[in-house]
C-alpha cells in the first residue's frame, strides 16, 4: 500500500516542478536602427528594466530589430512564434509596422502589444484586432488637444505636413476632425517621406497658404525636418508636433528652429514638473527614476514608456492567465489574452489603463498634457 503512496507524492512532486520551469516567453520587435530609432532605442533600454518573474514565473525577453522596416516586422513576428514559441508579442515601434503584424498575431492567435500610436491598430476591435493592444494615446485624444490649444490661442488656419505613410495618414484624419469641432480651417496638406532629406516644395506651398499654424505629424528625429526648412523660408506663426517628437533626440536634432513649439505628450515627458494632485505623476515618476538610474539623467523618453507600460499591462494580466493555463499553450495565450482586455485601473508611465471588450487601449484623458519647446527643454503648459 506505500508504493502507490509515495509514487503519487512522486508524481505531484514532478508535476509542481514542471509547472514552476514553465516560463513566459515575451517576443519583442523593436525599430532599434533605421529612420525610427531614436523611438526604439529607448524602448529596446526599457525590456531590461522589466520584471523577469510574474506571479513565481520566470519571463524570458527574446528582443529583436526590425529597422524601422514593415517586412522585417512581420518577419521578426512569424520567426517569435514559430521559433521562439513566445506566448505574447509586443512591437513594433511604429505605426506602418504595428499594422502589418496584426494578420500574423491574428492567425497564430498570440496577444499583442503595440508601442505605436494609430487607432487603427486597435480600431474597430474586429476578430483580428481583439488579438491586439496598445500602449500609446489615440491619436484623436492628441488631436483634440492640438486643436483646442491653436483655438485658445487664436489660431484659425492651419497647414498641414506628415509622414506620406499610415502615420500621417492617420494624423491627417483624425486632426480634420478636430479642426471641425474647434472651427479650424486646414488651408494645406502635405506629405514626405521618413528617409527625406529635403522638403523645400512641400513647405513652400505651405508658406504660400499663409496658415496662422503649421502642424507637423512625423514621428522621432526625421520630424525636425519640415521644422527646420519652416524657419529658413522665414515661416513666423506658430508650430505644433505630434507627441511622435516627445524625446531628446529630437531636441537636439532640431536644435534652436524648435523653440515655442507647442506639441501634445504623455505625462511622463514632464513628470517632475507636474502639480502633485496629478493622477499619473506617481507612476510616470516610477519610470523616470528606474530609467535614468539605468541609462543617466535626462536620458529617459515618452517611448521607453510604451514600453514600460506594455510590461505593465502584462505584469497585471498575466497572473489571472496563469490560474487558467500555464505559459506555452493555446490556452495561456488565450486567457492573457482576456486578461488584457480586463485590466482595470492601472496606473503607468503614460496614464491609467482601464481596458474593455471595445477598448483595447484604455486611457482616457488624464494621459496627455500639453507642452512647450523652451530654451531647449519641455516645459508643462498647465
Amino acid at each position: 500500500m506505500l508504493l502507490p503512496k509515495r509514487l503519487l507524492t512522486l508524481l505531484t512532486a514532478v508535476g509542481l516542478s514542471a509547472a514552476a520551469w514553465a516560463d513566459i516567453n515575451v517576443g519583442v520587435t523593436v525599430s532599434a536602427t533605421g529612420p525610427a530609432a531614436s523611438l526604439g532605442i529607448p524602448e529596446k533600454n526599457t525590456f531590461s528594466l522589466l520584471p523577469k518573474t510574474i506571479a513565481g514565473q520566470k519571463v524570458n525577453y527574446i528582443i529583436l530589430d526590425d529597422a524601422s522596416d514593415t517586412t522585417a516586422a512581420v518577419t521578426n513576428t512569424r520567426k517569435l512564434i514559430s521559433e521562439n514559441k513566445v506566448d505574447i508579442v509586443i512591437g513594433s515601434t511604429i505605426t506602418p509596422n504595428s499594422l502589418a503584424m496584426i494578420d500574423v498575431v491574428a492567425e497564430a492567435q498570440v496577444p499583442m502589444i503595440s508601442m505605436a500610436a494609430s487607432a487603427r491598430i486597435v480600431e474597430p476591435v474586429d476578430a483580428k484586432r481583439r488579438w491586439v493592444f496598445k500602449t500609446p494615446q489615440n491619436d484623436i485624444q492628441m488631436a483634440l488637444a492640438i486643436a483646442s490649444h491653436m483655438a485658445d490661442n487664436g489660431v484659425r488656419t492651419v497647414g498641414f505636413i506628415g509622414f506620406a505613410d499610415a502615420y500621417g495618414e492617420g494624423w491627417y484624419q483624425e486632426f480634420v476632425k478636430a479642426a471641425g469641432l474647434k472651427k479650424l480651417q486646414v488651408v494645406a496638406n502635405e506629405r514626405y517621406n521618413r528617409a527625406d532629406t529635403s522638403v523645400t516644395g512641400q513647405v513652400l506651398k505651405i508658406v504660400s497658404a499663409r496658415p496662422d499654424a503649421v502642424l507637423i505629424a512625423g514621428s522621432g528625429t526625421p520630424a525636425a525636418l519640415p521644422q527646420k526648412t519652416l524657419k529658413e523660408r522665414g515661416y513666423g506663426g506658430k508650430i505644433y508636433q505630434t507627441h511622435g517628437v516627445a524625446n531628446n533626440d529630437f531636441l537636439r536634432v532640431c536644435g534652436k528652429d524648435c523653440e515655442g513649439t507647442f506639441l501634445p505628450a504623455g505625462p511622463v515627458l514632464v513628470a517632475e514638473q507636474l502639480p502633485n494632485d496629478h493622477p499619473v505623476k506617481k507612476s510616470a515618476l516610477a519610470y523616470v527614476q528606474a530609467y535614468e538610474a539605468a541609462y543617466g539623467k535626462g536620458t529617459v523618453s515618452t517611448f521607453g514608456g510604451h514600453a514600460w507600460d506594455a510590461g505593465l499591462l502584462l505584469a497585471a494580466a498575466a497572473p489571472e492567465a496563469l490560474k487558467k493555463a500555464q505559459p506555452g499553450t493555446p490556452a495561456f495565450r488565450a486567457a492573457l489574452r482576456d486578461a488584457l482586455e480586463n485590466v482595470k485601473n492601472v496606473p503607468g508611465a503614460h496614464g491609467i489603463f482601464n481596458m474593455s471588450p471595445t477598448d483595447h487601449l484604455g486611457l482616457d484623458q488624464r494621459a496627455r498634457v500639453m507642452v512647450k519647446v523652451e530654451n531647449g527643454a519641455w516645459k508643462y503648459q498647465p
